[in-house]
């Protein structure tokens, strides 16, 4: 009975192994390629498992931060995308406020209120 049991755990070890790297997400696979490591657990079956899940598998509760050029959250001060957004966006409120200041002030400018000459409202209504 043993003799049949020890080589159906291996092998269910080995296909849990497998699918785990199939399935595990790339943010959580250290040291090797996905590919790599599939390869691995399936030739040195079940050793090639172990080894998967002490070398290759980032543990759930700490996940390796993205490296350069890796798709993640960035802190909004460190985000050269986020920062170029907000100056363009201070230029552009700046700017409103020039131009609003001299509207205002073509406004004062200008008599009868800020109408040019001919364009008096009618009175005798």
């Amino acid at each position: 009975m043993i003799r049949y049991v020890i080589p159906a755990l291996v092998i269910a070890f080995t296909i849990f192994a497998f699918v785990d790297v199939l399935l595990t997400e790339d943010s959580r696979v250290r040291g090797l390629p996905k590919a790599i490591w599939a390869i691995i657990v399936i030739i040195l079956s079940p050793i090639g498992g172990i080894i998967w899940f002490i070398l290759g598998k980032e543990p759930a509760g700490r996940v390796a931060p993205p490296a350069a050029g890796r798709g993640g959250p960035v802190a909004p001060d460190d985000d050269p995308d986020f920062l170029y957004r907000l100056r363009m966006r201070e230029a552009q409120d700046e700017r409103i406020r020039q131009l609003e200041r001299e509207l205002a002030d073509l406004d004062d400018d200008q008599p009868d209120g800020g109408r040019p000459d001919g364009d008096r409202p009618d009175s005798s209504r």
